[in-house]
């Protein structure tokens, strides 16, 4: 059995939040199952109803003006600033896990870029308009251009196919009526016939063009909005046009005479229109954030009042997919909020009730400031998203449904449940009770809130409003100590924290008394306990120990403060950070016996602290003194949370551990025995504000500027039990390979030598074949075996043996060996194959040239080396002969002694 291993802490990515969209277009195909938005210079493709990123379409390096999908989901077209048009055709998976996005063809389409797509709804066309004014109709498939419509040089902000019966509108033949409205000729109409293909175009002058694409010309010209077009629609049943501007009106137009049918004033901007119900609704929506509803035959508005939403809900377009009874509104704030269509049974048309969002998915987060875990089972997230709002999204572990698009369905992870509007600044910090029931939320409007969160009721309320400081509040804190009656352990809804400390920029610290019950109004009965002049300069955090008797504030002014929460007195200070302290974290209760260079200190007894000076601090409350200084950070530690002691051999060792994260994008895991860190988890792009601790998985979270969360999942039990794994089968394979060996099973023997990267036991058993004293007849190595394996290698195979053959054929010792072996690889396989080698890795191509320049070197070395000593072969022989030429022979001796001996 191998040695026991070493217990290794890793995390790995389990899941990720991501953003999708950063403002511009969106599309959406006629299943309303693939999303296609904006993120930047690049495209998104997204399961609607999961939530699943399906494909990431990179840019051109510039910012996409305009995109759409296609009905049939067969294409993307992207449009960028760069004046570029690329088109890619999408192959979707058949798990529907991912979308494969071939590009096809990129395009100049024209002088300048294009503003709005449009696409028909056969999937066959689609058109492209300009900021200089200029249409252009292109056929998906073969990528050419179908139409070219001059207009005016005015930019185009709709576009819209639509398809009516042959003779239901012709050209303008004669003089439109007297008192007949502007732009609208009175026409004949044809007989019916084929299908007419229409395009309908909104310019920034308000004037709409409607061609007919079989006859390339202009058969009405409409003139009655005095701003943007930013909607239009067709309705076939209707035979109507209807049209919303930024005139705040919306026209029906008649699409047999092209004389509008009524103008309906809408009071507010309107940026989407279209037709519902086989049109007999039209909706409308804009800079009010509300979507409204209006009887197409009358033009009066079927919706009760609503109230004007916030600037960040205005909506800015509108995407309805009729089958799916699917409206998508895309909001000022990059949040895309999905509508069901009214299913009207009666007529006429009574009053409606408001259309509610069922479901909101939010396209970035921007930056992340704070975030906290909610409920009792933590399947909610709460994030301050540098937004006065304090949004919640859930966790949960169910899988999404693939048929999510339906009130009532369960949410799946990283989609919006809900939002906590109140403040009138940015959130900057959230703090969570013991139960998960109730959060706190301190902002820059200088004011703490108290929120009530039922989460099986799906009620989320406020309950209380600090007020009181001078300046922003950068740091609240509630009490984790489970109450001692068993009423609010059983009910904690009914039962709110005792008390909340907020510390804020005006330098002090309050202790605010919490009423029992909800007060009438917002803000009366909370007051001050007590108000302290805590610190110098800013107050950035704030944390209650476990027992609910002390307290720790860290400021900007080096210190982090120890204070008894009852009276608000100072009971120490800490005092070593370089910088201002920006997180302080007193230790969990069940933390063990904890080792620092000045001695150890129970669990319960520590704090940490993280600073500016890019280091942590573990500090003895005994006697406020600093037991070690952890440095890892390039940058400012932002957050420092203890991590949860675990079952197991890391319970029985007693080994505390903590996350650290820092403006350097980085979370580390330490070891706060060893001072030494565990892991480093690198997931974001920019600064990592905020970090949390599931407390039953020990799963990290972690959120940052790049509108990234991350959760890191605690691996370290399938790491061992990986690695040990790994280590068996290391020794039964060493022992497999020495058994291939004594058997003279070379070629399992090579195999494995290869598979386990022995150089030293392939170079021997190679040695053994090329030096056999009976090799095979008309073997390339010695024996036929070894080159049957040589002619199976893989491509990393062969790359691995071409690696060591290049070391031995730098040693003259055994070069011979590595000569043999190579010439049977080249003999074996042509040089197209040995030079197009799949390598993996960044440096995989350039890796393979290196080595083959290295062989072809050496080799040359070699034959030179060869060359020489047969010259000098030729050198001795012939110095050989001249010898013998000039030396007596032995016949002539012979005879000479012979005559001596006689005489």
């Amino acid at each position: 059995m191998p040695a026991k291993l070493p217990t290794k802490t890793t995390f790995e990515v389990e899941n990720v939040i991501q953003p999708i969209f950063t403002g511009g277009s969106v599309g959406l195909d006629d299943g309303a199952r693939v999303l296609a938005t904006t993120l930047g210079e690049d495209a998104v493709l997204t399961d609607l109803n999961t939530g699943r990123r399906l494909a990431l379409v990179e840019g051109d390096g510039e910012v996409i003006s305009t995109l759409t999908i296609t009905p049939s989901t067969s294409h993307l077209i992207v449009c960028s600033r760069s004046l570029s048009m690329r088109v890619y055709s999408l192959k979707i998976s058949e798990d529907h896990e991912s979308v494969e996005a071939t590009l096809l063809r990129t395009l100049k389409p024209h002088a300048t870029p294009v503003v709005v797509l449009a696409v028909d709804r056969t999937s066959t066309l689609f058109a492209t308009g300009a900021a200089d004014g200029g249409i252009k109709v292109w056929d998906i498939a073969g990528g050419y251009v179908t139409h070219t419509l001059r207009g005016p040089s005015v930019m185009v902000s709709a576009l819209h196919f639509f398809e009516v019966a042959a003779g239901e509108d012709q050209p303008q033949k004669r003089k439109p009526k007297k008192g007949g409205s502007k732009g609208a000729p009175v026409v004949e109409n044809g007989a019916p016939g084929e299908t007419s293909f229409r395009l309908a175009a909104g310019g920034q002058d308000g004037r709409i063009r409607v061609w007919d694409l079989n006859k390339r010309v202009v058969i009405a010209d409409l003139d009655s909005h005095v701003s943007n077009v930013q909607g239009l629609d067709y309705s076939t049943s209707q035979h109507a046009l209807v049209s919303g501007s930024r005139d705040k009106t919306i026209i029906w137009w008649d699409s047999r005479t092209w004389a509008s049918r009524r103008v309906t004033p809408c009071f507010e901007l309107v940026e989407a229109v279209g037709f519902l119900e086989d049109g007999r609704l039209t909706y409308s929506a804009g800079a009010n954030g509300c979507v409204r509803l209006w009887e197409t035959e009358t033009g009066r508005e079927v919706t009760k009042e609503q109230q004007a939403k916030g600037e960040g809900e205005a909506v800015v377009s509108a995407v309805c997919i009729s089958q799916a009874r699917l409206l998508l509104c895309v909001q000022v704030d990059h949040t895309l909020a999905l509508y069901q269509t009214p299913q009207l049974e009666e007529s006429p048309i009574s009053s409606l009730d408001p259309l509610r969002p069922f479901k909101r998915i939010s396209g970035t987060h921007d930056e992340i400031v704070d975030l906290a875990y909610l409920l009792p089972d933590q399947s909610i997230l709460a994030l301050a998203t540098n937004s006065e709002d304090v949004r919640l999204v859930s966790v949960a572990d169910h899988e999404p449904s693939s048929d999510s698009l339906s009130e009532g369905s369960a949410a799946y992870c990283g989609q919006d449940v809900a939002l906590l509007k109140g403040h009138q600044e940015i959130v900057l910090t959230i703090d969570v009770d013991w139960s998960g029931h109730w959060v706190a939320t301190g902002s820059k409007d200088n004011t703490a809130r108290l929120w009530r969160v039922d989460g099986s009721q799906d009620v989320y309320t406020p309950y209380a409003v600090f007020t009181g400081h001078a300046e922003s509040l950068g740091a609240v804190a509630l009490p984790k100590t489970v109450p001692q009656s068993q009423d609010a352990r059983d009910d904690p809804l009914s039962h709110p924290p005792e008390f909340l400390l907020t510390g804020s920029q005006d330098q002090t610290i309050k202790k605010w008394d919490i009423p029992r019950q909800r007060p009438q109004g917002l803000g009366k009965g909370s007051r001050a306990i007590f108000t302290r002049k805590a610190h110098d300069k800013d107050i950035n955090a704030l944390d209650i120990n476990s027992n609910g008797q002390l307290f720790a504030s860290a400021s900007q002014d080096k210190t982090v403060k120890i204070w008894d929460v009852e009276v608000g007195e100072v009971q120490g200070i800490l005092k070593g950070h370089r910088r201002g302290v920006w997180t302080v974290k007193f230790a969990p209760p069940g933390v063990p016996l904890i080792q620092g260079e000045q001695g150890s200190v129970s669990g319960k007894g520590a704090v940490l602290t993280g600073g500016v000076d890019k280091t942590i601090k573990l500090w003895n409350l005994a006697d406020y003194t600093c037991l070690r200084t952890f440095e890892g950070h390039s940058n400012s530690v932002l957050k420092v949370v203890w991590l949860n002691v675990t079952s197991g051999e890391k319970a029985a060792k007693g080994s505390p551990q903590f996350a650290s994260a820092g403006g350097d994008g980085l979370v580390k895991v330490w070891d706060a025995n060893l001072g030494e860190t565990e892991c480093t988890l690198d997931n974001h792009e920019d600064r990592v504000w905020a970090l949390a601790v599931h407390p039953k998985t020990n799963t990290i979270v972690s959120g940052g500027g790049d509108s990234t969360v991350t959760f890191w999942k605690d691996t370290t039990a399938e790491t061992q039990a990986a690695a040990a794994e790994a280590a068996t089968r290391l020794i039964e394979q060493e022992q497999e390979l020495e058994n291939y060996i004594h058997a003279g099973a070379y070629r399992d023997a090579i195999v494995l030598a290869l598979q386990l990267n022995h150089p030293g036991r392939l170079l021997n058993l190679f040695t053994k074949v090329v030096t056999t004293k009976t090799p095979d007849e008309a073997s390339l190595t010695g024996l036929k075996a070894v080159d049957d394996v040589l002619a199976t290698l893989s491509d990393e195979q062969i790359f691995l043996l071409l690696l060591r053959l290049r070391d031995w054929n730098t040693n003259a010792r055994t070069a011979p060996v590595a000569q043999r072996v190579l010439w049977a690889l080249v003999r074996t396989y042509p040089a197209s194959r040995l030079s197009n080698l799949s390598v993996k890795g960044a440096r995989g191509q350039k890796s393979l040239k290196e080595v083959l320049h290295a062989l072809k070197v050496y080799t040359e070395r070699h034959y030179k080396r060869l060359e020489e000593l047969v010259d000098e072969s030729y050198l001795v022989e012939y110095t050989l002969q001249e010898m013998d030429s000039l030396a007596p022979s032995m016949d002539g001796m012979k005879d000479n002694l012979m005559l001596d001996a006689s005489s």
